[in-house]
């Protein structure tokens, strides 16, 4: 009997190994009965996959669990995203969303992922409550339930997601100024559940791995710059004026510039606030996770913003989006939700905030992150993830447990946050963080500075000290 948790986002596993059926089933026994014990009237759950491997077979196991349990499903047809199936939670008023995804993990993954019918991630207290329902076996025959005679029953029903979804992005930008903008779009999918999406809103746009492969071409869809050089190099031969890129489930964003120059989540969140304060007139409290910049602080100071700092994972963030008035929430990871829209990290979304910014001010990505290096300063961010051995990473985080590290190469450490992980602040608004990832068995460093140089020098630095 295999132990499931859900970590940072989710529970993510290995297909075949530890991502079975019979346990894909397990939990959504445990779904189901808290699913009826909130909300024992007529419950409903939106159900949808993305595009890894058997993501339909693992879809329709948890539908007759559901089904089963006495609970209507409405099953989305082919692939979708994370943001899709949080928004088709929100407008269907359902008790949960469930996507099977394992988002940007490596493509022998899948995933499970708890929604909301705020229309975000499950709250942390509600997904450990999930957690400890999980038995330890489903005891169900699977084989036996019809998801033919559900559909005629009225306990299934298929919806289109993508179209719900396409047609709240028509409702709520000005796509019209982004079409005739003159501006060239490029997007690339890596291979991911978003891809549908800019093909039928801006079908002019240059498109990357828009098709569908399980096999993501053997490499994680995480939308750092590392997994992108190829929509990088098309991006400088030239004729493209900004690039987007999403991850698997299209809930994180990756952005380049003109040059093929990637833009890192800290500088996209700056650019939100920035437009939706100064140009959309927008307020709200800003909430980030504690590897972002404190420059969003300084940001927000000079906005007259409340600004708050959460533990990493957006389920922290969204706990505070679904309860107060919030403009933006947003991590270093890509994953980034504003006011107007539902409280879910969403690429594609915040990357039509982006181009409708360019396309209404009618200046370039790199005018408008000067406008906010005008009032922030300009920095540069850098993050190496090291796969080192469970031994060293425990060594590693018991001596920042204790305070062993006082200095990294020739820094001095002023101060450390310890909200999650270890943040460890320099003079010159510098810093480095070290945290185990949630959900992947690495040590996360992450490190800001003034230049680029001298952000790798401060993770040079940390690997040394660390001897990793």
């Amino acid at each position: 009997m295999t132990k499931i948790k859900f970590g940072t986002d989710g529970w993510r596993a290995i297909i075949a190994q530890e991502f079975t059926v019979d346990n894909v089933a397990r939990v959504s026994v445990a779904v189901a009965e808290w699913v009826k014990k909130y909300h024992s009237k007529e419950p409903s759950i939106v159900l949808g996959h993305d595009c890894r491997f058997a993501g339909e077979l693992f879809a329709t196991t948890a539908a007759k669990v559901f089904v089963h349990s006495g609970i209507k499903v409405h099953l989305a047809k082919g692939f979708v995203s994370t943001p899709m199936v949080s928004l088709g939670a929100f407008n269907k008023k359902s008790a949960m969303g469930v996507i099977l995804t394992a988002s940007h993990n490596p493509p022998s993954y899948n995933g499970y992922k708890l929604k909301g019918m705020h229309g975000g991630p499950l709250i942390p207290e509600h997904v450990q409550e999930v957690e400890d329902m999980i038995p330890d076996a489903h005891g169900l025959d699977l084989g036996s339930i019809d998801l033919a005679k559900a559909e005629k029953d009225g306990m299934l029903a298929y919806i289109d997601l993508e179209t719900m979804y396409v047609d709240h992005v028509e409702d709520n930008f000005d796509m019209k100024a982004i079409r005739e903008s003159g501006l060239r779009w490029g997007y690339d999918a890596m291979y991911g559940s978003g891809q549908n999406v800019i093909k039928r809103v801006l079908p002019e746009a240059t498109m990357l791995h828009c098709d569908h492969d399980p096999s993501f071409q053997g490499q994680a869809p995480e939308p750092i710059h590392k997994n992108l050089i190829e929509f990088s190099e098309l991006i400088k031969k030239g004729g493209i004026d900004c690039g987007l890129a999403t991850d698997g489930d299209a809930d994180r964003i990756g952005l380049y510039n003109s040059k093929g120059e990637f833009i890192d989540s800290h500088h996209i969140i700056l650019l939100l606030i920035h437009y939706l304060v100064k140009y959309k007139q927008f307020t709200g409290k800003v909430v980030v996770a504690v590897s972002t910049t404190p420059k969003v602080k300084k940001l927000c100071d000079h906005y007259g913003l409340e600004y708050q700092v959460t533990k990493i994972g957006f389920k922290w963030i969204c706990g505070i989006m679904i309860n107060e008035d919030v403009l933006l929430g947003g991590e270093e990871s890509g994953g980034i939700a504003i006011k107007g829209h539902i409280p879910e990290r969403d690429g594609i979304w915040m990357g039509l905030t982006i181009w409708e910014f360019m396309a209404k001010s009618g200046k370039s990505l790199d005018d408008l992150i000067d406008e906010v290096y005008g009032i922030v300063g300009p920095f540069k961010y850098e993050r190496n993830d090291l796969h080192i051995s469970e031994d060293l990473k425990a060594r590693v985080l018991d001596a920042c447990e204790k305070g062993s590290y006082v200095k990294f190469g020739d820094l001095e450490v002023r101060r450390v946050e310890t909200i999650d992980g270890y943040k460890f602040h320099f003079d010159k608004d510098q810093w480095l963080m070290i945290r185990a990832s949630g959900t992947e068995p690495v040590l996360r460093c992450y490190a800001e500075s003034d230049t680029l140089d001298n952000a790798r020098a401060i993770l040079a630095s940390c690997q040394r000290t660390i001897g990793a």
